[in-house]
């Protein structure tokens, strides 16, 4: 069985690759460390988790308000959201303080909940705690930032690399003059006599 490293890509078998202990995915040793949050160094978790526990991404509550407040304002200048349609939007329930009270949808931008339809470009216009909905009106247009990748400018000529011609290794004049006499020495031999070659490495006595 072979799996792919969620990292690195390289596609190894799967008795090569460790589990994460965060995670709990598959990848190969080299992008896997010890826990950085307890050092215990039999506890292997993948560089993303270790990036995560070193500097973890602070993220606001009310960022889905916020995004979705900027995808209504590319067609449209008013949205009415029940207190429902906020729930689900920020993941979580709204505080009791939203539910009773007008000054929670106040538009200043010294809490966070109001930062972040302010920082799309909308404000709160009208609450209603007895239907329990709230509508917010477009008072600015902002732009969406997308990350675009630079293309590649080319402003001088291509210029191969050069190519190093391998140099053929002159043999030193010892090496030759052994290898001279060992083909001398070979040829002797084959030139002497069957009967001489057995009698050669016997004793005289």
């Amino acid at each position: 069985m072979k799996d792919e490293c969620g990292i690195c890509g390289r596609v190894l078998r799967t008795t090569c690759m460790r589990k994460c202990q965060r995670c709990q995915k598959l990848y190969c040793r080299d992008c896997m460390v010890p826990d950085v949050a307890t050092g215990d160094p039999m506890a292997m978790v993948c560089l993303h988790c270790a990036r995560r526990i070193v500097s973890p991404r602070t993220v606001s509550k009310y960022e889905g308000l916020e995004r979705h407040l900027k995808f209504r304002a590319a067609f449209t200048s008013q949205v009415k959201l029940p207190f429902a349609r906020i729930d689900g939007l920020i993941g979580s329930n709204l505080p009791m303080a939203a539910y009773r009270e007008t000054a929670w949808w106040s538009n200043t931008s010294s809490s966070a909940h109001a930062k972040a339809w302010l920082k799309a470009g909308w404000e709160v216009q009208e609450v209603n705690f007895k239907e329990g909905y709230a509508v917010f009106k477009k008072v600015a247009n902002v732009p969406f930032k997308k990350t675009r990748q630079k293309k590649l400018e080319i402003n001088k000529p291509f210029t191969p690399v050069p190519v190093h011609i391998p140099r053929s290794k002159v043999p030193s004049k010892t090496k030759v003059s052994k290898l001279y006499a060992r083909i001398k020495n070979m040829e002797r031999q084959r030139n002497e006599p069957k009967q001489l070659r057995g009698l050669k490495g016997r004793p005289r006595h």
